[in-house]
């Protein structure tokens, strides 16, 4: 299947004399995982269908430092977010939207110290944006009447408080959106956050993706959505362990729309 895709960069936008809406953050995920690349290139068709203009920094990005941050060594994270910031700041980014939570994060509340200060936006709430400013419309598609439930990732729900963009996306899909037990305030963690994604399980009896990966099976979804390239690798990893893989899809929201009007 050859994809189309047009993906400009910064600095091909720079060279035309011109500035994109938005900065497309992809990530270390997005960039090199392969689960979490399909991630990026549903969100790309969705910009590039509703002709969004936007730009990537390309071989320009950087870790945003978050990993290292979280796992204690500050010094590597301030190292990581300067290189990134000087980018960011010759390019005159002003919007900047990412799909992950923790890039999100961030960007949005640990840049401005440093100097680094930009209207960061993660993609649920861009896509919802999108839908309601009349860009992008969506229907049920291939997902009409399926039972959906969402995982609020750490960073995104209690971390910032975006709760709402997520699912009012996944309502306009025609679905049964079903809550688990732990969900919005009360969600629980993957497992992944903290750098804890790099690094071997604490002594314990039960892994933390099983347990969430439990929460969501309870209620029996066709699909467990994500909003987060780490959630979406842990419940992933969940749903094997259960060997549910047959009965139950882990997706991310920008798949669920970009599957839902084929593009």
């Amino acid at each position: 299947m050859s994809e189309s895709l047009v993906v400009p960069t910064m600095a091909e936008m720079l060279a035309e004399g011109k500035q994109p809406e938005v900065l497309f953050w992809v990530g270390c995920a997005g960039s090199f995982d392969d689960r979490a690349k399909k991630i990026t290139k549903a969100f790309v068709r969705i910009l590039n269908r509703t002709n969004v203009s936007f730009a990537v920094l390309g071989t320009e990005e950087s870790c945003t430092g978050d990993p290292a941050k979280r796992a204690g060594n500050e010094f590597l994270f301030q190292m990581q977010a300067m290189m990134n910031i000087e980018v960011l700041n010759a390019y005159e980014a002003k919007k900047i939207v990412t799909a992950c939570p923790h890039c999100f994060n961030t960007l949005k509340n640990e840049y401005p110290e440093l100097g680094g200060n930009y209207e960061v936006i993660h993609h649920t709430e861009f896509l919802k944006s999108l839908i309601d400013e009349g860009r992008l419309t969506v229907e049920g598609g291939q997902f009409k009447g399926k039972k959906i439930t969402f995982h609020d990732p750490c960073y995104l729900g209690r971390a910032n408080k975006v709760y709402e963009a997520p699912r009012d996306l996944i309502q306009k899909l025609d679905v049964e959106l079903v809550e688990m037990k732990r969900s919005k305030a009360n969600g629980l963690c993957c497992g992944a956050g903290g750098a804890q994604m790099f690094k071997d399980a604490e002594p314990g009896n039960k892994e933390v993706n099983i347990e969430r990966t439990e929460d969501a099976l309870e209620i029996q979804p066709d699909i467990i959505a994500a909003g987060c390239p780490f959630c979406n690798t842990m419940l992933t990893d969940g749903i094997k362990n259960k060997e549910k893989e047959g009965s139950v899809k882990v997706m991310d929201i920008a798949e669920l729309i970009a599957n839902a009007q084929d593009l």
